[in-house]
């Protein structure tokens, strides 16, 4: 056993951190960008991410009919995103599907928007429905440590209306967890405060997370020897992955 020790400033790193209207991402926050689809050299994402979502859409053979629409976006172009919408669409739009800036999962480079293949594809709210590919892509994305961030039925938690093509990375087991338990990624941290869970992935491995509520300047979290995680939730504290043998 060891003590590793948190900053309050690690709160806002990290693949699970909360990023809404009430939890803006750092000012610091860089992530490490790639491009992962040559045909579509503008759009980026945080490295771990790309390379999972490429992985899931050549899974289920996806490459030629699901697109990216949109990736990690800067300050600047969701500035431009969000004062082009509300003049096009009015401000009740855009507060349903579109983040203020700085408040945009886009902007960590954690979220992508994905799209069925199509002649035009509309870049606030492309089609992603829930048959053929796209449907296979939604039944695989949870091993691969994706969620559909916003689900029906989630509106008053999110504040965001139902968002079937936009597709969040939290990283397993929190993918599998999530949508067990039907919870938004807002809940999630409550859900963890109840009490350690366990989950068992796909490749037979088992993982236990749970949750450290920051304590000061410095957090002390206790971590047992072997493979972790820990990631801040950019709200109030820490969620912990430990990861362990197959059974």
């Amino acid at each position: 056993m060891r003590t590793l020790y948190c900053t309050q400033s690690q709160i806002g790193q990290g693949p699970l951190i909360l990023v809404n209207k009430s939890h803006g991402l750092q000012s610091d926050f860089r992530p490490q960008l790639v491009n992962w689809d040559p045909k579509h050299r503008h759009i980026l994402m945080e490295r771990r991410a790309a390379q999972l979502l490429q992985s899931c859409i050549h899974a289920v053979g996806g490459i030629q009919e699901i697109v990216p629409v949109s990736g990690w976006r800067s300050q600047q172009e969701q500035e431009a995103i969000w004062q082009s919408t509300w003049e096009r669409y009015g401000e009740a739009f855009t507060r349903q599907y579109v983040a203020p800036p700085g408040c945009s999962e886009h902007q960590s480079g954690l979220a992508i928007d994905l799209g069925r293949a199509a002649k035009y594809i509309d870049f606030i709210r492309p089609a992603f429905p829930y048959d053929g590919v796209c449907g296979a892509f939604r039944k695989v994305a949870t091993d691969y440590g994706f969620i559909q961030r916003y689900e029906k039925g989630k509106e008053s938690v999110t504040e965001i209306s139902c968002e079937p093509w936009h597709f969040r990375y939290v990283g397993a087991p929190h993918a599998q967890l999530i949508t067990m338990h039907h919870l938004a990624l807002e809940e999630y941290s409550s859900f963890l405060q109840e009490k350690p869970r366990i989950c068992q992935l796909q490749n037979g491995r088992m993982a236990q997370v749970f949750y450290v509520p920051a304590s000061g300047e410095k957090t002390p979290i206790e971590i047992p020897d072997g493979c972790y995680q820990i990631s801040g939730d950019n709200v109030a504290g820490f969620i912990v992955t430990l990861w362990g043998q197959a059974i």
